[in-house]
């Protein structure tokens, strides 16, 4: 039964992903050189996770790009999980680079450095602008993949603003242990919140029913309607974490004509019109009839 496809979604998340790559990659560069020449650690740790921000983001954009490819007689439902696989990645390299500027943060508490204020400051002027700037194109973006991106670039962001913040109080006073608390705060704030996205990442990868649906609330509907005997094997889970798949069985009377099924599958269609489905499909069985997956008829 049906099959509704909505491809504008990951035409706009490909094009977002790869502005916001090309920001961050050409920003990097800058970044590494201007770290060594302003003998600022804060800096080249930034210049560090902005590098690794860089090789998520190509590599983001890469598998949306392969994720937007059709179905073939290998993968049946097309490519879109790579996305989710491309977030699954994203989060693992957040939370690894996160951690290591922990490491390198916490020492520093003990030992400050203090670097070139100046430098500091112009670099993280045009951090805020580059990497804000990238923020702004991947807003709204509803994949699990530009979700975690959007986190990336955010991190990027609130850095500049703290380095910003760190060199022009240490212009004015000789304060270079504000350095590495500033890079700790950020740090720990962000892996709050990309743990969080990696546990929705891996619940959606696990085929979980995605959180803001709720299958008990849909099945309920699906028995209320008229010839409706009783639903079973209803499955609902998520490609992407925008395009979801829905599947169940309805026992309808033995005696049920064609017009009456129809009328079924109609309204169940219109039961879930508001979630973003890709592919439903609806298996009608009559009452007299053995279900043709032989299971347990209370499983959900």
């Amino acid at each position: 039964m049906g099959h509704h496809h909505h491809h504008h979604h990951t035409d706009s998340s490909t094009g977002k992903i790869k502005v916001a790559f090309f920001l961050n990659f050409g920003f990097t560069i800058i970044e590494i050189i201007g770290g060594i020449l302003t003998n600022s650690m804060a800096i080249l740790s930034d210049a560090l996770h902005d590098l690794g921000d860089s090789l998520s983001l190509g590599l983001a954009w890469f598998l949306q790009n392969f994720s937007k490819k059709d179905q073939s007689s290998d993968f049946s439902f097309g490519y879109k999980r790579f996305s989710l696989l491309a977030a699954l990645i994203n989060s693992v390299v957040l939370i690894v680079g996160s951690t290591f500027i922990l490491f390198e943060a916490v020492p520093r508490l003990l030992h400050p450095e203090s670097p070139n204020t100046t430098g500091m400051m112009l670099l993280a002027i045009l951090g805020i602008l580059v990497n804000g700037a990238a923020v702004i194109r991947l807003q709204g973006g509803e994949s699990m993949n530009q979700k975690v991106m959007t986190w990336h670039l955010l991190e990027d962001v609130l850095g500049w603003v703290a380095v910003l913040i760190v060199s022009i109080v240490m212009t004015f006073a000789d304060l270079p242990i504000l350095d590495p608390i500033a890079s700790i705060g950020i740090t720990l704030y962000i892996l709050y919140n990309v743990v969080l996205n990696f546990i929705q990442t891996m619940r959606l990868f696990l085929e979980g029913v995605p959180k803001n649906i709720n299958l008990e609330d849909i099945i309920n509907k699906i028995n209320k309607i008229e010839h409706v005997r009783s639903t079973h094997h209803t499955h609902l889970w998520s490609m992407d974490g925008e395009n979801h798949a829905f599947s169940t069985h309805v026992v309808v009377p033995a005696d049920a004509n064609k017009e009456d099924v129809c009328s079924v599958k109609d309204q169940i269609k219109n039961v879930i019109h508001e979630i973003h489905l890709e592919h439903v499909t609806i298996e009608v069985e009559y009452e007299d009839e053995p279900c043709s997956i032989t299971d347990d008829h209370n499983e959900p």
